[in-house]
């Protein structure tokens, strides 16, 4: 064994023995087997084309509902864009309620809601993913649109909740310092309630609140620090993109913005995965497999199920399988091709024909 292999194999025994080493390791590792990295990048794409039509009815319903205030309007929606940091102004400038009366209007409304689901759509594709729940298991067409719905009427609620906050820490007086951790600690609280509710509607894996409260826990703490350092991190982006590109560096910088939040969402959901199924400790020299290896392997493999009628069974040669079982697949092939090997004869010849 040559000293690299020594090395990483010395490594690898010392974060299995650490759970504060192999609970993260096997978290990213389960976000690398599920190609949590492409998933993302296709709630991004969806979300950027699904962001404007659902802008445009969220300004429009605030605009029917809210006719009698343009300032409380205007600070609502302003609420809504301020969580694309530098790029919400630019969004802000654009968005106007769609016009029209009667019928008109409310094809208006339902065409760009749904040209606004596809995110949601793709938010639930990945949880599954993430969950490894078989494809003859995912809802359907009717079942997943309601999913999606539910979850756009808890980020409406969200963002009205945020238009509150934001009042209340724009307030001035005395106490305006006490007003605005207040509405820092509001904020994260609706972070909180909304990754809760996202976690748990977005799949079809049955789940109690707290086995999603410690993955919805990371996602909120995490997404709220990207609101506080997105600022920075998004003009820094501009800042990169723009000498190139010019109005299109907005582009950039907010397809960037989504992918990031894509990431930390679905890296937080993989908290809640490798929690309730004990996922852990992974090895990061293999072989030999871990238990927790062997169970994730056949939890993805299950995954491609399709039909009713498909099920896929896997085996691992040399060791016990997840759930006990001695593998003897190789066994009985050796035993075969032992007997290939030593007990053939030669094929008998046909008898001769009687002169």
């Amino acid at each position: 064994m040559n000293p690299l292999q020594r090395t990483l194999d010395r490594i690898d025994a010392a974060q299995q023995r650490s759970t504060w080493l192999a609970f993260p390791f096997a978290v990213f590792k389960k976000f690398g087997d599920d190609r949590a990295g492409n998933l993302a990048a296709l709630i991004a794409y969806y979300g950027f084309f699904s962001l404007f039509p659902l802008l445009l009815v969220f300004v429009t319903v605030v605009s029917m509902v809210i006719a009698g205030n343009p300032e409380l309007q205007q600070r609502i929606i302003d609420s809504a864009v301020s969580q694309f940091p530098i790029v919400g102004q630019q969004i802000a400038k654009n968005v106007h309620a769609i016009k029209g009366s009667g019928l008109a209007l409310a094809v208006g409304i339902i065409g760009a809601l749904w040209g606004g689901l596809g995110v949601l759509q793709a938010a639930q594709n990945a949880m599954n993913g993430v969950w490894n729940v078989p494809r003859k298991d995912q809802p359907n067409f009717v079942k997943s649109r309601v999913r999606s719905l539910l979850t756009l009427v808890v980020l409406g609620v969200f963002v009205i909740c945020s238009a509150i906050l934001s009042g209340l820490s724009s307030s001035a007086g005395g106490i305006g310092m006490f007003l605005k951790v207040v509405a820092i600690a509001g904020s994260v609280a609706l972070n909180l309630v909304v990754f809760l509710a996202a976690f748990r509607i977005l799949t079809v894996e049955n789940l109690t609140w707290r086995e999603v409260l410690p993955g919805a826990l990371c996602a909120a703490a995490a997404w709220s620090a990207l609101q506080y350092l997105g600022t920075y991190l998004v003009a820094h982006q501009l800042k990169n993109a723009s000498a190139v590109y010019g109005f299109f560096a907005v582009v950039i910088g907010l397809l960037w913005w989504i992918y990031l939040g894509a990431q930390v969402s679905l890296l937080s959901a993989e908290v809640n995965v490798v929690l309730k199924r004990r996922l852990w400790p992974r090895s990061l020299a293999q072989p030999p497999l871990t238990e927790a290896d062997r169970r994730a392997l056949e939890q993805l493999a299950r995954e491609e199920e399709r039909v009713p009628q498909q099920r896929v069974d896997v085996r691992f040669s040399g060791g016990e399988q997840p759930g006990g079982e001695r593998d003897r697949s190789d066994d009985a092939l050796g035993d075969h091709a032992g007997e290939d090997a030593a007990g053939a004869r030669e094929p008998t010849p046909p008898p001769r024909a009687k002169r």
